[in-house]
């Protein structure tokens, strides 16, 4: 029930797409990145400017209104620019799609793999069997699409604390026993604990914030269960706050991740990112490795050799995003193995 590949939940952000971007081959063949989108972002234009590796992404349109026009449709219409960029697009299912998002989904997945993502978040969707029997069956008639064709993402959303992980892990061995009654091309328990905001973490030195999403999943140990998560931001969107742009970076390590936010050496953003990351090319948390672990990491190295350049809060999101899926998928078991 898993085909071995990677599916992290990201924004349309430069930082994001700039990470799949720069993927090598075998790590790009093992990654199909979720995004979802907001009311005025703009996936094509960003897709033809950093066209990810991965070559087809699932896309999640919910946040999306649907137009009062009839002949307007956003799955469509994205789903016709993605092609003429050359990248295929898996229209994400959601329990509250309308029976005309719905169609439009079927019809986008069929101009491109004839795949769909069904992404189903137990404590808001299904709070039982049976529902979630009628929730799928629903979704897979209104997009015309059999269970073969789709990947099923058990998105148990926010991780908070340990005793949430508790109790999440509960629930995603409930929703798995029902999962397994049906032939999907492949299923995935999805989870984030990154806080949505880090501006009260301490400066200039690193924190540890644990990954209980990543705790939970291997506490599982459910065999031909994928894994996903939000990469290195939090589940919970927090739209239209400013945060204190200083450099940040999240750095993956088995149970953590690593908060490094630099104020020190005045106000120089140059000097300020120069000192983090040779700090943290110093640090315990430095793989072996080193610059050849990412293409994240190679750009950490070279930016803790040279002041020049402070980067920038994309440049920041790009090299942590590259890092931790390098160090998701050395986690992970690959398919046979």
């Amino acid at each position: 029930m898993t085909d071995g590949v990677y599916r992290p939940i990201l924004r349309p952000r430069r930082g994001e797409l700039a990470a799949l971007h720069h993927l090598d081959a075998a790590t790009a063949g093992r990654v199909m990145p979720i995004i979802e989108l907001s009311p005025g972002d703009r996936l094509p234009q960003l897709v033809r400017q950093m066209p990810p590796r991965t070559g087809a992404i699932a896309v999640d349109l919910s946040a999306v209104d649907e137009p009062e026009d009839p002949l307007d449709s956003p799955p469509l219409e994205l789903a016709e620019e993605l092609a003429a960029v050359g990248v295929a697009m898996l229209p994400v299912l959601r329990a509250y799609d309308s029976r005309r998002r719905l169609v439009e989904h079927g019809l986008a997945a069929r101009m491109h793999l004839g795949r769909a993502v069904l992404r189903l978040q137990p404590h808001r969707d299904a709070r039982n069997p049976a529902t979630a029997t009628e929730t799928t069956d629903r979704l897979l008639a209104g997009a015309g699409l059999e269970a073969e064709r789709v990947d099923l993402v058990i998105d148990l959303a926010e991780t908070a604390c340990a005793a949430h992980a508790n109790s999440f892990e509960e629930r995603a061995r409930h929703v798995l026993r029902w999962a397994r009654s049906s032939p999907w091309r492949s299923v995935t328990v999805a989870a984030g604990a990154m806080p949505p905001n880090l501006d009260d973490l301490p400066t200039d030195e690193a924190v540890p914030v644990g990954r209980l999403d990543a705790q939970v999943w291997a506490r599982l140990s459910e065999p031909g269960v994928g894994y996903a998560d939000y990469g290195v931001t939090s589940p919970v969107r927090r739209l239209g706050i400013n945060h204190r742009q200083l450099p940040t970076l999240r750095y993956t390590t088995d149970r953590d991740w690593w908060i490094y936010r630099w104020a020190r050496r005045g106000a120089r953003s140059d000097d300020r990112c120069h000192d983090l990351c040779r700090t943290l090319v110093g640090s315990a948390q430095w793989p072996a490795a080193g610059a050849r672990f990412s293409w994240g990491d190679a750009q950490i190295a070279r930016q803790a050799r040279s002041a020049r350049g402070g980067g920038s809060s994309a440049n920041w999101i790009a090299w942590s995003t590259s890092h931790h899926i390098a160090h998701v998928l050395r986690a992970l078991p690959q398919e046979g193995a």
